[in-house]
């Protein structure tokens, strides 16, 4: 299928291959061109604007940072929405406010076209090992038809249900993940205070009951020297979704005190001038709260 991918991250760097390996025509557009080169060797085809890709695409992408950012490559006169030809869907794969995502759902449904939210769970690692997930939310006709493109992206395709529901559910998904990883990282801080070696207390952990793929490849980080210089998701980014967790708690009147305290955690590591690093530097938080030696 012709394909346009708008966002092209770290995230969009590691999808595009794959729809070009499955044999799609890609299209592409990033605010900065020279995060494209690497794809464009591979043939990826490059637009000025999302108008542009959408023009020439039966299907669109687009992983951003936040919702005014998908509002930005969306709607307007440049945006995916003045290009997508009838029949044509658009498929949002960042994670938003599920309010927000309904939102310029309903502009693409008054101009006739359909917009389907589709979040991806995983980090650069599990896509690199084939093992991301995406959840999708909207219509279900639409969903059945992008199916086999999602395929070639992730082998776990899920439908959730209406508009909003798929980034709803990728929100849910993501308080489970930084709540295991904030607890990890406090139950490897508590274990070296009591004086277990910390290469000993990531071991155990990675062998007992608590072990799972997140932690497999993201609790080796906290070793000496084994922080990536890249993270796959910092503090701030992994704060961001935190923060939208809790407003969509208090909308709905659901209590969300594991999120209120994976979210502290991260005000923590800004405080203590850690935030550029992946969120796992919470174990170095807690270290030098607990009175630990740098």
């Amino acid at each position: 299928m012709r394909i346009g991918f708008i966002g092209l991250g770290d995230m969009g760097l590691g999808i595009v291959p794959r729809l070009i390996a499955a044999g799609h025509s890609v299209t592409g557009w990033n605010r900065t061109r020279g995060k494209a080169e690497p794809l464009l060797k591979l043939g990826m085809g490059w637009a000025d604007s999302p108008r542009e890709v959408a023009a020439q695409s039966e299907i669109v992408f687009s992983i951003v940072t936040d919702a005014a950012a998908v509002q930005s490559v969306a709607l307007g006169g440049s945006g995916i929405i003045a290009g997508l030809k009838k029949g044509g869907i658009y498929l949002d794969m960042s994670t938003i406010a599920p309010d927000a995502s309904r939102a310029v759902a309903a502009e693409f449904a008054k101009a006739g076209l359909t917009m389907l939210d589709a979040p991806i769970s995983g980090s650069t690692v599990t896509l690199a090992e084939g093992k991301a997930s995406i959840m999708v939310g909207g219509e279900r006709s639409a969903f059945e038809r992008v199916q086999p493109v999602l395929l070639a992206i992730g082998p776990k395709v899920t439908y959730i249900g209406g508009s909003g529901m798929a980034v709803q559910m990728k929100l849910a998904v993501n308080l489970v993940l930084m709540v295991e990883v904030i607890a990890f990282c406090e139950g490897v801080a508590l274990a070296e205070k009591g004086g277990v070696a910390r290469e000993v207390a990531v071991d155990a952990m990675l062998k007992s009951v608590v072990a799972s793929p997140v932690l497999g490849y993201r609790g080796p980080f906290i070793l000496e020297g084994k922080m990536p210089a890249v993270p796959l998701a910092d503090v701030t980014l992994q704060q961001k979704d935190m923060t939208l967790v809790l407003e969509l708690g208090r909308k709905m009147g659901v209590p969300v005190p594991l999120a209120a305290a994976a979210n502290e955690m991260m005000n923590a590591c800004r405080g203590l001038g850690l935030g550029r690093h992946d969120f796992v530097i919470a174990h170095e938080a807690y270290r030098r709260l607990g009175g630990m030696s740098k």
